[in-house]
């Protein structure tokens, strides 16, 4: 389905020559992938233990059919920021069930609600979306080496052209740049491991590969390592110079230099498509690698790499977002803390870490969805408001991201509270503030942690959560009890605009003169300019999502219970 929507949305770019009916095939995009949620949640019955597609290049199993609605629902609510305009205009009094659906509200919409803004101009952006998923449910699927690589870079290409898809904006192609030149790196170490597996065991199936290191583990305990033809030690090698490459792709540290800059640089709409779906495709991928290659956690085995990186990320993602100023920085390094957990649970590889890192991953994806939305909001909110700080003025590319620093939330809860309130709740889940669903999270990583024995990680884990809960609280401090620097807009204060009411049918039939006789004018001031509904609606129910888990756990940790009986089982 993805691959015939890419042919027809591809014929359909090329003869088209308005920019402006982008809006258009983002609303398509919604329509394929609700299309291809509903297929693989009617299959989901049909697989069970896992089946072979395509002489083996993919494997389907329960898990991977999950992550790929998961995939699918993300890429959703992240097309919803484009495929509709960021602010209506609202009047109470004609607001009632009946004129939404029979009548219409014709008023000069321009400016109001952002017609003209660069990210509903971009006619490529659905395509390139529809790429990645590709990409990313590929490599979740993936059964064999040369699947895997095809798969990644799949994926990374698209998510290098995303970067770099604002073609003015000087900042956006250097970060795009950025992330290609490294990509390309992390890229070269993931073919070099490929190499040296298949050089070593003769075959790129990751079947063969399972079966080899399960007879590993049978020849050591029989101590005749010398009669066979290869070396045990030697795919441990490649298969960290494999991860390696990987560790790159989803920023954990020593390997996340890169990300802080390109978080920054990027608009705020790529950064939130590019910070998430890498992460949920390359974790699923590890997850099945570790537990296959029947890997623990010692030094000889190649899952010490991930515990290295775990400890580090988790270090460095706290002490260096301590000095942040610049919010999608600061987010950054949160990524990389939190990112530093998920190693943890995936080193630990055991039936209650592996559900811990599932549990993890969603809600980690769900909380900085969440954040990243709203902060898209925030700066659609203040359409309204001039600031008394020069400073923001001066910032480049403030039409893509509105809000790029911290300070520039000063006060905003007498602006917007729920607004405000809505962050708060997504920042406390980061902190890992009870009862919000980051605590449960981070519960089950420390306590299947504790339980393989790793009590000096499980430490420093602990430590730098309370060390991070004083960047997340510098955000709070400055939305409650700073001073705002915004003041309603001088020439917006006193001015009316007006509109008119239509009935439906005057419209289709275009006999405008007929019906503005029979509806009065309306008019409205900037009060009324309000952040329009999908926004809203998906920020409600993702916040919704973190605040009462407590009251929704059963379904959510079920499922990640059955898909790791699945896994363990097979």
């Amino acid at each position: 389905m993805i691959i015939i929507s890419i042919l027809s949305l591809l014929l359909s770019n090329a003869v088209n020559l308005r920019r402006d009916v982008s809006i258009l095939y983002n609303r398509i995009a919604i329509l394929i992938l609700l299309y291809c949620i509903v297929h693989d949640y009617t299959s989901l019955t049909v697989v069970t233990k896992g089946i072979g597609l395509h002489g083996g290049l993919l494997l389907i199993n329960n898990l991977t059919q999950i992550f790929h609605i998961f995939v699918f629902i993300v890429t959703i609510f992240i097309l919803t920021l484009t495929s509709f305009y960021p602010r209506k205009v609202w009047v109470s009094e004609y607001s009632s069930i009946k004129d939404l659906l029979f009548n219409k509200f014709i008023y000069y919409n321009t400016k109001i609600i952002n017609k003209m803004g660069e990210h509903l101009k971009i006619i490529e952006y659905p395509l390139i979306l529809l790429f990645i998923v590709t990409g990313a449910i590929f490599l979740m699927s993936s059964n064999d080496l040369i699947t895997i690589f095809l798969s990644i870079e799949l994926q990374s290409y698209g998510l290098y052209i995303l970067s770099t898809i604002y073609r003015n904006s000087e900042l956006s192609t250097t970060g795009g740049l950025i992330y290609f030149l490294l990509g390309g790196l992390s890229s070269c170490f993931i073919l070099l491991g490929t190499a040296l597996l298949y050089a070593n065991s003769g075959s790129t199936s990751l079947d063969s590969l399972y079966i080899i290191t399960s007879i590993s583990d049978i020849q050591s305990s029989a101590s005749a390592t010398n009669d066979l033809w290869y070396s045990p030690n030697y795919i441990n090698l490649s298969l960290v110079i494999f991860t390696v490459g990987f560790l790159f792709k989803i920023s954990a540290a020593p390997f996340h230099f890169w990300s802080p800059d390109v978080y920054d640089a990027i608009p705020t709409i790529v950064t939130t498509f590019v910070a998430l779906i890498a992460k949920v495709s390359i974790l699923i991928l590890l997850l099945q690698l570790v537990y296959y290659t029947n890997a623990n956690t010692t030094m000889n085995s190649w899952t010490f790499i991930l515990l290295i990186s775990s400890l580090f990320s988790l270090i460095i993602g706290t002490v260096v977002g301590l000095t942040q100023f610049r919010i999608k920085r600061l987010l950054a390094y949160s990524t990389i803390s939190h990112v530093g957990f998920m190693l943890l649970a995936l080193s630990i590889s055991s039936i209650e870490s592996t559900q811990a890192l599932i549990f993890y991953l969603t809600q980690y994806i769900i909380s900085n969805l969440n954040a990243f939305i709203i902060l898209l909001a925030i700066g659609y909110s203040l359409y309204c408001y001039t600031s008394d700080n020069k400073e923001y003025d001066q910032l480049l590319d403030k039409t893509n991201s509105p809000i790029q620093l911290i300070t520039q939330l000063k006060g905003y809860f007498f602006i917007n509270p729920i607004l405000a309130l809505s962050l708060t709740i997504t920042i406390f889940s980061f902190a890992g503030i009870p009862p919000l669903v980051g605590f449960f999270g981070k519960q089950m990583v420390l306590s299947a942690a504790l339980d393989k024995g790793l009590y000096f990680i499980t430490l420093i884990a602990i430590l730098t959560s309370v060390i991070g809960g004083i960047y997340y609280l510098t955000i709070i401090k400055e939305m409650f009890f700073s001073k705002s620097d915004y003041k309603i807009n001088t020439i917006l204060e006193h001015k009316l605009f007006k509109g008119n009411v239509y009935n439906n049918k005057a419209i289709n039939n275009k006999s405008f003169i007929f019906f503005i006789k029979k509806n009065s004018h309306i008019e409205y001031n900037y009060k009324n300019i309000a952040l329009s509904s999908p926004i809203t609606f998906t920020i409600s129910i993702l916040t919704l999502t973190i605040l009462l888990f407590l009251f929704m756990n059963k379904e959510w940790l079920s499922m990640s219970t059955i898909l790791v009986q699945l896994i363990f089982n097979s």
